[in-house]
């Protein structure tokens, strides 16, 4: 399969860009701020959703840059370029504020969350290369029957 090229101006793209990136894991040492340049980049290991059926799960890795960042705050996160601990992005959300500026929010599995204040969205996601075979297929059905349990409801 080709290496998947994504490039995001406004919110629409940016939900496809979310849409390919559901699942992906990443370590807090993968992510990075450089405010120099006013954007935030980070590698991720994604789950692989277009591979063919019949073919055994697999996931690649990728980069994925925001330009015009302008801020960054994290919840649950402590940012550390020697870490390992792992985070599962959930989601890519946008919120507009006076165009063509917003936040767009990298929502993370446990509540962990980085918003990004933007001038405008500007957004590319590349795959790397890399691709391997994954261990499972992630299972969003057993996932929400487990919080239904947890929460009594099930």
């Amino acid at each position: 399969m080709e290496l998947l090229k994504l490039a995001a101006l406004d919110a629409e793209d940016l939900a496809v860009i979310s849409t390919h990136l559901q699942d992906a894991i990443l370590r807090t040492g993968d992510l990075a701020y450089l405010a120099q340049e006013h954007r935030f980049v980070l590698v991720a290991r994604r789950f692989d959703w277009a591979a063919p059926d019949g073919e055994p799960p697999r996931r690649r890795l990728t980069g994925l840059h925001f330009e015009r960042v302008l801020a960054v705050r994290t919840r649950g996160i402590t940012p550390n370029p020697n870490s390992d601990a792992a985070l599962e992005l959930l989601a890519v959300t946008f919120e507009p504020a006076e165009p063509p500026s917003g936040t767009a929010t990298l929502v993370f599995a446990g509540g962990a969350a980085i918003q990004l204040d933007l001038e405008c969205i500007e957004v590319r996601m590349k795959d790397l290369g890399p691709v391997w075979e994954a261990e499972g297929r992630p299972d969003h059905a057993a996932v929400e029957a487990g919080r239904a349990a947890i929460a009594g409801q099930g």
